[in-house]
């Protein structure tokens, strides 16, 4: 996909802002016409817009309530349609996707608040990552993909050993001034 700066995202304070690894994201993967998505964790919505926009049926969701009203507002104002729910990882999620994809919180910290949810990672950084996989079988067709950014700040075997069961291919890099983001396309292993 290619980013839109012609998009217009509404923001609220307690809601992860689109930034470098939003922007990341979009233009690291591409989407078909009717290609069933799933974004969790979706913030503002910046990403599922986009999706849209290239045509792709989206379901979205977020564990907090006013991103999930958030991405509604802007996928609105964008004149595109989203479903928007409010759920942690697949907690309230039905149905098969062709891709499903998480700017999960990736950073080491561990830190409390709604907002901190979106970038606090815990200890390790891994974040909901170990869930996601764990849970995406269940929601993903046989041939589907993931879509995930992950940080040079991660533990890095710990990284590895929540990827084992993955093919692994980089679609892009980003080097910023104190970390190394990749945005990685997953398939399970045969």
């Amino acid at each position: 996909m290619k980013y839109d700066p012609a998009i217009t995202i509404a923001e609220d304070d307690d809601v992860y802002p689109p930034s470098d690894d939003s922007i990341l994201l979009i233009q690291s993967f591409d989407v078909d016409a009717h290609e069933r998505v799933l974004e969790i964790g979706c913030g503002s919505g910046i990403v599922s817009i986009h999706c849209a926009r290239d045509g792709a049926d989206v379901t979205c969701v977020d564990i907090n309530p006013k991103a999930v009203e958030l991405t509604d507002i802007n996928a609105r104002s964008n004149g595109v349609r989203i479903k928007a729910i409010e759920t942690d990882v697949y907690s309230n999620i039905a149905g098969i996707f062709d891709t499903i994809v998480f700017n999960l919180p990736y950073l080491p910290v561990q830190e409390d608040g709604e907002l901190a949810k979106a970038w606090s990672g815990g200890e390790d950084g891994l974040g909901p990552l170990p869930r996601l996989l764990e849970g995406a079988p269940d929601h993903l067709d046989v041939n589907g993909r993931i879509i995930v950014v992950v940080s040079s700040l991660m533990d890095q075997n710990g990284l590895s050993e929540v990827l084992k069961d993955y093919h692994v291919n980089v679609l892009s890099e980003l080097p910023l001034f104190f970390e190394r983001l990749k945005v990685l396309e997953l398939y399970l292993n045969s």
